[in-house]
């Protein structure tokens, strides 16, 4: 009737604990954490499986150690979050389709996001993806870094954190996909082009704080790669998986 309980290790244990308390906000932002030597006490556990559990946390961002100085408590950025889940799409085997309905809404919201909030520097900030990517296409060289930059940073001038955890993921494996259709068109400065228009436009819309257009330009933008990816022929429910995740 009932199945065996998986024991878990005891450094696994540390690591829960620990996270549960950091994220119920016992353990607020910039708390020092007490040395291995005390939770080694306060465990009951060797030092050496607390060592492991609190290595586990400052691999997710949980915790930070600066230079000889005490563990802290921190907040994750987003992309420190992302990887677990770009796993976990990888393993159910997520398609280009399935991503991009799911972009088709997420990057509008973000533009408009965007729009309603940017600041002169944050406009700078996107001139200079642009200028950068601009230089890129003209020297043929690959500009998918320089676009997942553009729409990441949109994202983060919206200031929506769900929609940012939401959309990190997503855009981690459309990475790849990205870089395959890029690498497809026999004349790639027309994809390249036609990127760079969008990203122009948008940027236009949001130093206007035009909402409507913003998210106009960015759907626009989201359905012109999705043409791109089946006019050459890749299949949109192929499962998505990528070296850069």
């Amino acid at each position: 009737m009932f199945e065996k309980i998986a024991a878990l290790p005891a450094y696994r244990i540390v690591c829960d604990t620990i996270e549960a308390r950091i994220l119920d906000g016992t353990l607020a932002p910039g708390a020092l954490l007490p040395t291995e030597t005390e939770l080694s006490a306060q465990f009951g556990l060797a030092r050496h499986t607390v060592r492991e559990g609190l290595r586990i946390l400052e691999e997710g961002g949980f915790v930070q150690r600066e230079a000889g100085r005490r563990l802290y408590v921190r907040t994750p950025h987003h992309a420190e979050l992302a990887p677990r889940a770009t796993r976990a799409l990888m393993l159910q085997r997520v398609s280009f389709r399935e991503l991009w309905e799911v972009s088709l809404a997420l990057e509008p919201a973000a533009a408009t996001g965007a729009a309603l909030r940017a600041k002169p520097s944050d406009i700078k900030d996107l001139e200079e993806i642009h200028q950068a990517m601009t230089i890129a296409a003209e020297r043929g060289e690959t500009i998918t870094a320089h676009d997942v930059a553009f729409h990441s940073r949109i994202a983060e001038i919206g200031g929506n954190k769900a929609l940012l955890l939401a959309r990190e993921p997503i855009s981690a494996l459309f990475y790849p996909a990205l870089e395959r259709l890029m690498k497809a068109p026999a004349d790639p400065m027309v994809t390249r082009a036609r990127m760079l228009q969008a990203h122009r436009e948008i940027i236009d819309a949001l130093a206007c704080a035009d909402a409507a257009a913003a998210a106009l330009w960015m759907t626009r933008h989201m359905r012109d790669f999705r043409r791109g990816y089946e006019r050459y022929g890749f299949s949109l429910d192929e499962g998505l998986g990528g070296e850069a995740v």
